[in-house]
């Protein structure tokens, strides 16, 4: 695949981005409880990534009106850049990797992991990698010692499962300089030589691999199989004022990942990515989808805490039995 598609894609996932994740002159959310009649408004702050293809599909599918629920969702680049959105209650909900919340809890800022979205595959393509610019002769995690390494958010599960992997393959993770890149510009940072290797998810590993570049690793299945890639979060708070709402969401979502992960509705999926990123045909129609489930696996959420500790990248392990709240 040419480079080209690399472009389109960043640029439509980028101007997605450049919308933000907060809009204070809008209705937060409606007043009207779920079954009420009329739909109550819901906003999600989510990553314009194709993992997120499942709640568009849900929504379009009915689950969450169903539920009484008008979800919109709203870019976010991670979880921590949605938790502020959340506790000003601009957004109620957000998808996001589980170190936002891990930081929000440490602080005891009253966020809730609810639930999974989507996690990695124990075996086989994964649905996130580190890819080397084929100039850089790195083929193996030890050979990112000493390289610039970019991952969308310093400090979260890319850097530290990379660290591990790059420890377990011989290599001394201390000497690898992260650099904090959003992942529509991942790619061109690459092509320009400002970083050796990049952590992507899809769609963006399939078009750097069909570019020539080197897939080196899938660092969450080579540290912890199966590990959750996106979490759902809310607020303590929104949990206390308005359980209806969480308990309806989360009814919504269970049913929205049971469904998307079936792979008879394969195709309703993927033409979420079509409506939602613009992406090439060609790209939306082959990328790998993670294993979507409401169902949180709590030892690999501690191990992955435990690992960050480690390698100093969280000073403690947070309180899990306050933070998770599986509904």
């Amino acid at each position: 695949m040419k480079r080209s598609l690399i472009a389109v894609a960043a640029a439509a996932i980028a101007a997605l981005a450049l919308s933000g994740c907060t809009d204070s002159d809008a209705d937060a959310g409606g007043s009207e409880s779920p079954g009420s009649g009329e739909l109550q408004a819901v906003k999600v702050a989510a990553l314009p990534i194709t993992e997120t293809s499942a709640i568009w599909a849900g929504i379009e599918a009915g689950f969450f009106e169903e539920q009484g629920l008008d979800v919109e969702v709203l870019p976010a680049q991670g979880g921590a850049q949605a938790i502020p959105a959340m506790l000003s209650g601009d957004v109620q909900f957000a998808i996001g990797q589980p170190f936002g919340p891990f930081r929000a809890d440490l602080q005891d800022l009253g966020v809730a992991i609810i639930g999974n979205f989507a996690s990695s595959h124990e075996e086989g393509p994964d649905v996130n990698a580190v890819v080397a610019s084929a100039a850089s002769g790195i083929t193996r995690p030890a050979d990112l010692a000493g390289k610039r390494v970019s991952v969308n958010s310093l400090g979260a599960a890319g850097d530290v499962t990379i660290m591990a992997a790059v420890e377990a393959d011989g290599g001394d993770p201390s000497t690898i300089e992260f650099v904090e890149v959003a992942f529509p510009d991942a790619p061109g940072q690459l092509a320009a030589g400002n970083i050796d290797a990049a952590w992507v998810p899809e769609p963006f590993v399939t078009q750097l691999v069909d570019g020539g570049d080197t897939l080196v690793v899938y660092p969450y299945q080579d540290v912890l199989p199966g590990l959750a890639t996106l979490t759902v979060m809310t607020t303590s708070q929104l949990m206390e004022d308005d359980p209806e709402l969480v308990e309806a969401f989360s009814t919504a979502m269970r049913e929205t990942l049971d469904w998307a992960n079936d792979p008879a509705n394969e195709d309703e999926v993927r033409q979420a990515i079509k409506d939602n990123l613009e992406l090439p045909e060609a790209v939306a129609d082959s990328v790998p989808f993670p294993v979507y489930s409401f169902d949180l696996d709590r030892d690999s959420l501690e191990e992955l805490a435990e690992l960050a500790v480690d390698y100093g990248v969280l000073p403690s392990t947070p309180d899990f039995d306050r933070l998770i709240q599986q509904q």
